[in-house]
């Protein structure tokens, strides 16, 4: 059975309904930064997950390739987890959405290495014949 990000760390991706404050520990991450319209048909936000489920999904599969990842187990990708801000704005103007920063990230298992992640970059870009223009993906 696949390892499920959602069904072992519930505290994190099944909050109680009442808020309460958590402590995340370090993991991998993918991240992929922007700024704009989420809304936008066709904007940076869609171009920029569409990127990073590529690279997700390339590693989560990447058993089924000639790459092999050390310490590979299989796993559930997990959810799309995001930040967003405005700056200069003290809480959000939704009136103004040309003006949201953000960052979208998606959480690795501990066994994916920046030399993995830099494999499935590569691949899921020449497969997918990704665009990045000015996107920064990252891992951390």
């Amino acid at each position: 059975m696949a390892f499920d990000f959602k069904k072992e760390f519930k505290e994190f991706y099944m909050p109680k309904k009442k808020p309460t404050i958590v402590d995340v520990p370090k993991a991998n991450y993918i991240a992929i930064k922007g700024k704009g319209n989420p809304n936008e048909e066709g904007g940076q936000y869609k171009q920029a997950i569409g990127i990073l489920y590529a690279v997700a999904y390339t590693l989560r599969m990447s058993y089924k390739t000639d790459y092999k990842i050390e310490g590979f187990l299989e796993y559930v990708v997990p959810p799309l987890e995001g930040f967003w801000w405005q700056d200069d704005v003290n809480g959000i103007d939704y009136s103004d959405k040309e003006s949201f920063n953000w960052i979208s990230v998606i959480r690795l298992p501990d066994f994916v290495t920046k030399k993995d992640f830099d494999w499935a970059v590569k691949t899921a870009t020449k497969k997918k014949k990704l665009v990045r223009n000015d996107l920064k993906t990252s891992y951390f």
